[in-house]
């Protein structure tokens, strides 16, 4: 077994996500064969730095000799027993610390795979507690509100919920209906004023629509902090805190999507707990176990689950649940993670990096494509324009982003594009000096790709 063979059978067998195959296929792809820290090493030996910390996931590094530890110690105990109806070790002090580290009064926790059910999950319940609680009250309680660009994960109920039209209008005709919110994107809108005027005004458009319907509305879902998908829109200080309120006031349950902002990712924990906010329901996911296992959660206040205690012809059962729901490899690798953030201080580190790392990005606004830096914690999102003064972005045809990310690549790092957006998710244990050869590496590719479309002059 060679590379050769190795790019046949994935072009052959292998269906790539979020990905144009037959565009994939007309290029070398990239196979990585094992990770050493900061880096992936592709199969013919050649070293990247994992600049979007392998899909926003990673936290201590690739092959971590602690966290490697702790699958072999519980593989060699049991893999997998079902939760359904019995409980296993691991999950059960993983679900005590969850409720330990996260905010308020959130302390029942149920188990998933992936972010996207751990959405599922967290809709299907906010829905289901209005009708055990009172079903003739509340039978027009079966609505959610997002944001607009939201993105909450693939299964149907989370791009139901999902407000970005080129991944989810395809799929229209299956979904339900949502009610859309304004997302206070203030790089995009300066009719409205200053970041503080945008976020007055996407508050005030959603309190309207509360007031009018709030009969209807189960709940609202929101990615705190940052819309990640959407292009790390980051919202303006103060706005989270001001949904919850709301959401307070009209009898709606807030759900906080904290499947890519939480573990460290903004620079807390939790991205609410920036703004002391409380929901009644959390999903959390990528990061729970360094990047190693699939491992989702959504964690409940003990009001939500109290609603669904009762004699089993009541049937308010939460009926859902997965086959490696609460797997035993996951929870211990979780709960390793966690221990290592906490006697690493790595909430800190994050916090002291983050700062180096904002002003090292400074230097990309010399690039006159540039138009906008946002970043939150180690969640980065550079803007790329044709125009600074129209914001105009290049078409597709024109090929600059993702002539970026190529040539990023071709110099041993890797990122990715969101639309015009240049995401950088570095791993949240990155050194200081991986960070500069990051910002160093962009830097130099928007420059060469600049210069090679003929948008800026070559260098004398």
């Amino acid at each position: 077994m060679n590379s050769q063979d190795l790019e046949q059978w994935d072009k052959e067998y292998v269906w790539h996500p979020f990905t144009q195959m037959k565009t994939y296929r007309e290029s070398k792809p990239l196979i990585i064969e094992r990770g050493e820290g900061s880096y992936l090493i592709d199969v013919d030996g050649k070293r990247y730095l994992d600049g979007y910390a392998s899909l926003w996931v990673n936290v201590h590094g690739h092959n971590e000799p602690e966290l490697n530890g702790a699958l072999i110690e519980q593989v060699n105990k049991v893999a997998h027993s079902t939760l359904l109806g019995s409980a296993n070790v691991p999950s059960i002090l993983l679900a005590k610390k969850l409720a330990e580290i996260t905010p308020g009064s959130l302390s029942k926790v149920f188990y998933s795979d992936t972010g996207s059910a751990a959405v599922e999950i967290a809709l299907k319940v906010a829905y289901q507690y209005w009708q055990n609680i009172d079903p003739v009250k509340h039978r027009n309680k079966n609505k959610f509100v997002s944001l607009d660009e939201a993105y909450h994960g693939d299964t149907v109920g989370a791009v139901s919920v999902g407000g970005m039209d080129l991944f989810h209008r395809i799929f229209k005709p299956l979904l339900f209906q949502r009610i859309s919110a304004p997302s206070p994107y203030a790089y995009h809108m300066t009719e409205y004023g200053d970041p503080e005027a945008v976020k007055n005004h996407c508050l005030k458009e959603l309190e309207k629509l509360l007031q009018k319907q709030s009969e209807e509305i189960a709940g609202l879902i929101i990615e705190p902090l940052v819309q990640g998908a959407a292009g790390i829109i980051t919202h303006p200080l103060g706005f989270l805190k001001e949904v919850g309120q709301l959401c307070k006031k009209y009898n709606i349950l807030l759900i906080c999507d904290e499947v890519a902002v939480g573990f460290g990712r903004t620079g807390t924990m939790f991205a609410c707990e920036q703004e002391d906010v409380v929901p009644d329901i959390m999903c959390m996911g990528k990061g729970i176990t360094g990047g190693y296992m699939p491992l989702a959660a959504t964690i409940m206040n003990d009001q939500i689950f109290q609603s669904f205690l009762g004699e089993r012809e009541e049937h308010k059962t939460f009926y859902h649940g997965h086959t490696y729901t609460g797997n035993q490899l996951a929870c211990a690798l979780a709960l390793k993670n966690i221990e290592l953030m906490e006697s690493r201080n790595l909430i800190k580190d994050i916090q002291k990096k983050s700062i180096y790392l904002s002003q090292r990005l400074q230097a990309l606004y010399e690039l006159p494509i540039v138009g906008d830096i946002r970043q939150r914690g180690f969640m980065i999102g550079v803007e790329i324009v044709k125009d600074r003064q129209t914001k105009e972005t290049f078409t597709l045809q024109e090929n600059v982003v993702s002539e970026i990310i190529h040539t990023a690549r071709e110099n041993g790092l890797i990122i990715r594009e969101l639309g015009p957006v240049i995401t950088m998710m570095p791993i949240l244990s990155m050194s200081e000096k991986e960070l500069d050869f990051m910002v160093e590496t962009v830097y130099r590719a928007i420059q060469e790709v600049s210069i090679h479309k003929g948008l800026i002059p070559a260098a004398k």
